[in-house]
């Protein structure tokens, strides 16, 4: 499974990042952090777009929650990488990479 979540990892970063770098060179919203009243305002425009924002806030932080304990019983090290990495670019990517680096330190 370490090269199904690597290639998932892989693909989890690059697929948003792509509509990410659009919005981003079409509004000067760098990695939508740079405007945060314009990226709230996107997230929260109307009900369909704030059902699947908050769903997605809410995994995030399961996921931060669910990561943190499984580091300590796996010994990851990185965890906070991942954590970074999650924040700047999502969790479609910052998932996966955190299950590969699960698997790797199972063997």
């Amino acid at each position: 499974m370490k090269k199904t979540y690597l290639t998932l990892a892989i693909l989890g970063f690059i697929l948003p990042s792509i509509f990410v770098a659009i919005e981003s060179i079409e509004t000067g919203n760098i990695l939508l952090y740079t405007k945060p009243k314009v990226t709230l305002n996107g997230m929260f425009s109307n009900r369909i777009s704030s059902i699947f924002s908050i769903d997605l806030l809410f995994a995030v932080l399961v996921f931060f929650i669910w990561s943190y304990s499984e580091t300590k019983k796996y010994k990851i090290k990185s965890l906070y990488l991942v954590w970074l990495l999650t924040l700047l670019f999502g969790l479609a990517g910052g998932f996966p990479l955190f299950l590969y680096l699960r698997e790797k330190r199972g063997e």
